[in-house]
């Protein structure tokens, strides 16, 4: 695998967004309050979940990154940083179904927690959701750990 890392250019981002679209099925928060209330204010979870990606590569471009194989965008990773609070976090993790399990997820987590490092951070977060097994494997084998678990509530209005 010829695998490069590098800046998000805006360019990226409809690409970024097919992924995520791809990805998310079944683990997005933004899926199961569709489910539960159906979509909300004319727009469907995915929908949202790439407004999520275009927001985030808004607030902080720097932070962004993405995969390419062969100059194809194969996963990104986005995040925010809280340099008054000492953290970086990372927003969104998404890898093309062919990739996935083959360390591609792991390699943006290493490159996004070097960039937090040269940024000054202390800390890095990820959440996801309990059901992202997934994810959750790959979370704690680069070494983040689990702190607790957040319960999401919703009503509609």
């Amino acid at each position: 695998m010829n695998l490069t890392i590098r800046p998000f250019r805006p360019a990226d981002l409809p690409a970024m967004q097919e992924i995520t679209l791809a990805s998310f099925p079944g683990i997005s928060l933004d899926q199961t309050i569709e489910q539960k209330f159906g979509e909300l204010n004319g727009h469907d979870w995915h929908w949202r979940k790439a407004r999520h990606i275009e927001l985030e590569t808004n607030a902080n471009p720097a932070g962004a990154f993405v995969a390419e194989e062969d100059g194809r965008i194969v996963a990104y990773i986005t995040t925010t940083l809280d340099r008054t609070a000492g953290n970086g976090r990372i927003a969104n993790l998404a890898v093309i179904a062919e990739l996935r399990g083959r360390g591609v997820g792991r390699q943006l987590i290493q490159h996004a927690l070097v960039w937090f490092r040269a940024e000054g951070l202390s800390y890095a977060l990820i959440e996801s959701m309990s059901h992202n097994e997934a994810g959750r494997g790959l979370y704690t084998s680069v070494g983040f750990q689990e702190i607790g678990q957040l319960v999401h509530y919703a009503m509609k209005l």
